[in-house]
């Protein structure tokens, strides 16, 4: 439960959406929906300290295997637990095996005393059609998702039920990692999903309308773009047996103070920076 004047020690555990790919680079930096989500609590209670475990690439078991423990060490108040899109991707899906992954983090976690958020996915079909064949995985997984959270007091951020979610200007080219403004929305869905002061449901509200639809030969030029860019990369280091974790840490391994983080940048929950 909170401390008096807000939440104090908040732990994120995940992969590279926790992370914040998408959102900065490595070069300059990565801020990301858990960095955002920590801007926030700052806002209800300066003290806060932050820790950002997530490793990009990691499947729903490393996580457990290799962040679970060192969060627990850090005794959070809050964690964020998100993770499984990396295993959707795999051909050997199980949604049983990475629900079961999810939710023993759940349970360490409560039991513990924290009070745990997690997410649902989107439907990635809506932002890149070749991923259609994955809708089904994403439907299981999501099911399991709430009824895990459900036995164990898990606030669910919805982002996997409304349309808004899977709005292209959300996503950033790799249309597997947020943008700016999406990370931002998942920031502000995690805040609403556990009543933070100050959030409400405005990441549900659609988008402005765009102008015009692009036209069929630009639709099939963007597919052909992504599949040189991302999708060929992506299988080629499957085929190597490589991952984009490898050699990676955590950014954040730390409980640090996250006030720095907000200096000269808070703005409204759902405004991309």
């Amino acid at each position: 439960m909170p401390v008096a004047g807000g939440y104090l020690r908040y732990v994120a555990l995940g992969d590279s959406q926790t992370e914040g790919l998408g959102d900065g680079d490595d070069v300059h930096g990565l801020r990301g929906c858990a960095d955002r989500f920590a801007e926030l609590l700052v806002v209800d209670n300066p003290e806060v300290r932050y820790a950002n475990l997530a490793v990009r690439g990691s499947l729903a078991g490393q996580v457990h295997a290799q962040q679970l423990a060192p969060a627990l060490a850090m005794k959070p108040d809050l964690a964020t637990v998100v993770a499984g899109v990396n295993d959707l991707l795999r051909p050997g899906f199980d949604a049983d095996e990475v629900a079961g992954h999810l939710e023993a983090m759940f349970a360490a976690l409560t039991e513990q005393g924290a009070r745990v958020a997690t997410v649902t996915f989107p439907d990635i079909a809506r932002i890149t059609p070749l991923a259609r064949p994955l809708a089904p995985r994403i439907t299981a997984l999501n099911d399991r998702i709430r009824q895990a959270a459900r036995r164990h007091g898990v606030a669910v951020a919805e982002t996997g039920l409304h349309p808004v979610l899977t709005d292209p200007r959300l996503w950033s080219p790799d249309r597997l990692h947020a943008s700016p403004l999406g990370h931002a929305r998942i920031a502000a869905a995690v805040a609403d999903a556990i009543r933070l002061p100050g959030s409400d449901d405005s990441w549900t509200h659609p988008l402005p309308a765009t102008s015009h639809a692009p036209s069929r030969l630009r639709t099939v030029g963007a597919e052909l773009c992504w599949v040189g860019s991302f999708l060929g990369p992506w299988l080629a280091r499957r085929i190597r047996g490589r991952s984009s974790g490898d050699g990676r840490e955590a950014k954040r391994p730390e409980l640090l103070p996250a006030g720095p983080l907000a200096a000269g940048r808070l703005r409204g929950p759902t405004e991309a920076q």
